[in-house]
């Protein structure tokens, strides 16, 4: 954002309410992940890192990850 003042040029305009709600969506999923991310880090400060035998490895998370993105990509004919 810049410091200098709004001139009349730079008026925000308002979003559609579909927009608007669809944005507040976005945020709210946003903010549920950064929490999420937080939380695991807070545990990995008090706790330490979990032993290797107790984690998922990545290639495995990836695989998962490329699986979902094909799910939600339309079949191309």
């Amino acid at each position: 954002m810049s410091p200098k003042p709004a001139s009349a040029e730079s008026v925000r305009h308002p979003l559609e309410p579909a927009a608007a709600d669809a944005v507040r969506a976005y945020a709210a999923q946003t903010r549920a992940k950064a929490d999420e991310f937080a939380a695991v880090l807070e545990d990995i400060a008090a706790n330490g890192l979990p032993a290797v035998e107790d984690c998922t490895p990545w290639e495995d998370l990836r695989e998962t990850h490329l699986a979902r993105l094909a799910r939600q990509r339309p079949a191309v004919a």
